[in-house]
């Protein structure tokens, strides 16, 4: 069987392109130098495992033998997984912006040997076909203009180039202030749908970030229309088809409106955002439907997306035996076969018929309350709970056997620090141990694998460690190291987060437009240095660095932490009131600047009544570190949050804010009071 150099890779989308007849070549000096050597132009392609037009693509066109022996005659072609060089995706990205109006992958550019580009697209058919010109005509046309006519190639490239280079142009400093959050939440209010929850029509995307900002927002001025909105967008979806019922865990967004049918890929960053939502839900409502979700899905994410040694594995695809979804839907006869009698509980409770709700198919959902099911079977609502828990096990024992989806299994630092948070808030919640110790021995794999001479590297697969880190990954991990250190302060996590803290100051900071460039001072040159300033499916490093920069300052009263906080607030925040929906991490940074953080230690946790007081409340704008033991306070001496501290023979805490602190609490009314 044929193989190309991308069988030496190790992302698992590389791979699969491996016996292309596409003579592939991954992003490297190799086949930079090629292109220049041959004087060739170099054809792009980045996607990711779990796309699924990525796939339709490489079927249509890369195992063409046609199609690839003329790419191989007249392209260096190079083969870019956007999840392990984000980079080089954000610049076409944005070029394909610029051209088209939109992006999305595949993503398919061509360039000149020096990286410009000059022609992209995102999915060609193979031949013409849907009012789009098919791949196989577009490569001769370009390979004929290259050779005939390589002066509007090199204009084409220009004008690109120009219009690249004017996206990273700088905003406006404004000042900060309360009426930027109050026209924020308006603005994002007015995107959301009243029916359904979320935001926009469809397709509709889980967006943690936007629901955590109503959230703080309707606590900080007690508006209780943006709490109401923000629950129920949690509710249908936990309700909904784009929540796994039986196996916990969440898909990547909803093709309709109602939260029912998701296209079926599971994201690891899905599962680590969202369940902070719930966290928060349950602090504000208490009620356990919330707790139940989250444990579902980070129960999920440790039966499922967890790799021997501690780290986080990066995706399921949508489809499985080439078809999408088949791995989780049902008919209501295999149910009945699987279930019995208890079958009809089951399918009432969660909406299986006959006809099905999908392509015949049924995708599991819950519009019925446990009441109605109860009522309407004369038994009782704990009954009912019992049944549908049993049913549930039963259908995913079934379901394990089925053939899986195909698993992208490297283990990206970004990524797995959001899951570290995720880990770390859901045992905040909980207390159950298991969830702290997945946080720590992710970290521990992390310190292990993914450090190479004090710097942080981006992926992990097979024992290979690569690629310098990225904003995010040193924004993310620095963030999940503040949250495991506030449950369990050991001064190494907050040693480490402060060296990661300068390292971005020193090599990412870009002090003329007063935000964090995406790659490092050290970083392979591109045709520009990228920036990536909107929290979308994932928060911008910038917004999770002004964020880790505001908490540093607090712990450690470094006044340099505090002015870059400040200074990409002023940059954006005006930006963010208007967009709000881009912006969603930045304006929870801006909300927590503004108020002034309440900053809450505890010190001795043997009253545990009080401790889980504390802990299970709603609190988003405060810093809260649980100190266990003497030992651990000594260590922490040296740093301000905690100097001048005593250890106590009983639970007391202490509540500072905006410089002034309390006298040691330690009875709830006192501290509530406080609070």
């Amino acid at each position: 069987m044929a193989q190309n150099k991308l069988i030496n890779e190790t992302s698992p989308y590389l791979l699969q392109h491996a016996h292309n007849p596409v003579d592939w070549y991954g992003w490297n000096d190799e086949a930079l130098q090629k292109a220049k050597n041959e004087n060739k132009p170099i054809f792009l392609s980045i996607g990711y495992s779990s796309c699924h037009w990525c796939h339709v693509m490489a079927h249509e066109s890369f195992e063409n033998e046609e199609v690839a022996k003329f790419m191989n005659e007249n392209f260096v072609n190079i083969k870019v997984d956007r999840e392990e060089r984000p980079d080089i995706d954000d610049i076409y990205q944005k070029v394909c912006q610029i051209a088209t109006g939109q992006g999305g992958w595949p993503l398919s550019i061509f360039l000149t040997p020096d990286q410009k580009p000059f022609y992209v697209g995102t999915y060609f058919p193979v031949l013409d076909s849907y009012g789009r010109p098919g791949f196989g005509s577009i490569c001769r046309q370009l390979s004929q203009a290259w050779k005939e006519k390589p002066k509007d190639i090199e204009k084409a490239a220009e004008n690109f180039l120009d219009a690249l280079n004017k996206t990273e142009t700088i905003k406006v400093p404004s000042s900060l202030d309360r009426i930027l959050l109050d026209e924020a939440a308006m603005n994002l209010f007015q995107l959301g749908d009243p029916t359904f929850g979320g935001f926009g029509s469809a397709p509709k995307f889980p967006n943690a970030a936007n629901i955590s900002f109503l959230l703080r927002y309707a606590k900080l001025f007690g508006l209780s229309k943006f709490n109401e909105f923000a629950l129920k967008t949690l509710n249908k979806m936990a309700k909904g088809g784009i929540f796994d019922q039986i196996g916990g865990g969440f898909h990547r967004y909803s093709t309709d409106s109602r939260w029912l049918v998701p296209h079926f890929e599971k994201m690891l960053y899905d599962n680590a955002l969202i369940p902070v939502n719930y966290a928060e839900a349950y602090q504000i409502t208490k009620d356990p439907f919330y707790l139940e979700v989250l444990q579902k899905t980070l129960d999920f994410v440790l039966r499922e997306m967890t790799s021997p040694q501690g780290g986080f594995y990066s995706a399921y695809d949508a489809d499985s035996e080439g078809v999408e979804g088949k791995f989780y839907v049902w008919t209501k006869s295999e149910i009945k076969e699987i279930l019995g009698s208890d079958a009809d509980i089951f399918c009432l409770y969660y909406d299986v018929t006959d006809g099905g709700n999908w392509e015949g198919n049924n995708i599991l959902c819950n519009n019925l309350n446990i009441s109605t099911v109860a009522f309407n079977f004369g038994i009782t609502e704990d009954k009912v709970r019992e049944i549908l828990l049993s049913c549930s096990e039963k259908l995913l024992k079934v379901r394990s056997k089925r053939i899986h989806p195909g698993l992208d299994d490297k283990i990206l630092v970004s990524w797995n620090s959001l899951m570290i948070t995720a880990f770390a808030k859901g045992y905040r919640v909980t207390e159950n141990a298991k969830y702290l110790d997945a946080a720590k021995k992710c970290i521990s794999f992390i310190e292990e694998n993914l450090f190479e001479n004090g710097k942080l590297l981006r992926t992990y697969k097979n024992g290979t460690a690569k690629i310098d880190g990225y904003l995010e990954d040193y924004s993310y991990f620095a963030n999940a190291l503040l949250d495991v250190f506030e449950i369990e302060p050991e001064s190494k996590y907050l040693k480490l987060a402060l060296k990661l803290g300068d390292h971005l100051v020193d090599h990412f900071w870009d002090s003329k437009n007063s935000n964090f460039f995406m790659t490092s001072d050290d970083h392979e040159q591109l045709i520009i240095r990228p920036k990536s300033n909107y929290d979308l499916s994932l928060p911008s490093g910038n917004s999770v660095s002004a964020s880790v920069m505001l908490r540093l300052y607090h712990f450690s009263q470094k006044q340099d932490f505090l002015d870059i906080t400040t200074k990409i607030l002023e940059s954006q925040a005006q930006i963010a009131a208007e967009n709000p929906f881009g912006f969603g991490y930045l304006l929870n940074t801006l909300s927590i600047y503004l108020e002034k953080p309440l900053e809450i230690t505890i010190l001795n946790l043997e009253n545990s009544n009080l401790c889980k007081h504390l802990l299970t409340r709603y609190l988003p704008n405060s810093f809260m570190v649980t100190i266990q033991n003497s030992n651990q306070l000594e260590k922490l001496s040296e740093f301000s949050f905690f100097a001048g501290k005593s250890f106590p023979n009983k639970t007391s805490v202490y509540i500072c804010k905006n410089f002034s602190c309390s006298l040691p609490l330690s009875n709830i009314e006192e501290i509530d009071s406080h609070l």
